[in-house]
């Protein structure tokens, strides 16, 4: 079986995005990656250091600074194993339908999963996977744009169906989500809805960012049992300390980023803080509050 193809650093500032210049400096002044070389000293990427480098770039996409990174990689929890079996399918056949840009077939698989299993065993073991397994695909996908706008626009329209149907017959105090920054579309974001809206949780939704003083002030307006407040790349950390203090509700944050922000949030010392990960987490983390 052949080996791995090496690549030069020309094609691989090709592939990344990112130019040589930046791929020499994260190597020598930060240790991020690690190229062979040739015996005249030409550097040579194998493919686990190509991808290395589009892991670096999700880092610092999620706001970390490129000296944060390779702690952040080498705490990171290695890398699952291929999903086989009933789950691997299912993925398959869903990206499948993405590529063919085909949304009765994308409705029908996903309705599928809902209807045997539990809304959070089909986010943990099908959905956060077949995130994971488009974001790989659209790093070097001739056509990742259009697959993403397509697959995004679904995703939005069949999470938020559900989570409007669910909301209509539930009552009580809700549950406040909310989001630090205005990315077109967060796809944690909509599954922590579907995934609370799922468990009988009644929900108001601030899928645009507002200032943490408004944020205070959707809080007392609206009385929550609890908000969860989903982290983008830079948020206003201590504008959120001022507007929180004081306020008694569980507080719920974290997202992709959390473990960028992970010591700067635990600082903020406010009462009924918890960090979570992932929408599970969210979920598992509200429902012990």
């Amino acid at each position: 079986m052949p080996s791995d193809p090496l690549l030069p650093i020309g094609e691989v500032a090709r592939l990344t995005g990112v130019n040589p210049v930046t791929l020499r400096a994260w190597e020598r002044r930060y240790g991020l990656i690690k190229p062979q070389r040739t015996p005249k000293g030409h550097r040579l990427y194998p493919q686990d250091q190509v991808q290395r480098v589009h892991d670096v770039l999700r880092w610092l996409d999620r706001g970390a600074a490129v000296s944060q990174v390779r702690e952040l990689l080498d705490h990171a929890a290695e890398a699952p194993a291929p999903i086989q079996g009933e789950w691997g399918s299912r993925i398959e056949q869903l990206i499948e339908a993405v590529a063919r840009l085909a949304q009765r077939p994308l409705d029908q698989l996903l309705n599928q999963a809902m209807a045997l299993y539990p809304a959070v065993t089909v986010c943990e073991r099908l959905l956060l996977p077949l995130l994971e397994a488009l974001h790989q695909r659209w790093q070097s996908h001739f056509d990742a744009r259009l697959e993403q706008v397509f697959f995004h626009t679904w995703l939005r329209s069949k999470l938020g169906a559900r989570v409007y149907h669910d909301n209509h017959s539930l009552a009580g105090p809700c549950v406040l989500l909310a989001r630090t920054d205005d990315t077109p579309f967060d796809a944690e974001f909509w599954l922590s809805a579907w995934l609370l809206s799922s468990s009988g949780q009644a929900l108001e939704i601030l899928e645009w960012a507002v200032e943490p003083r408004q944020l205070r002030h959707a809080i007392e307006h609206l009385q929550p049992r609890a908000l969860v407040l989903h982290l983008g790349r830079h948020p206003d950390l201590a504008g959120l300390t001022r507007a929180l203090h004081g306020v008694t509700t569980p507080k719920l944050l974290g997202g992709a980023a959390v473990l960028v922000h992970e010591t700067a949030l635990k600082a903020m010392a406010l009462p009924g803080l918890q960090l979570f990960a992932t929408p599970p987490a969210a979920l598992r983390a509200l429902q012990q509050s």
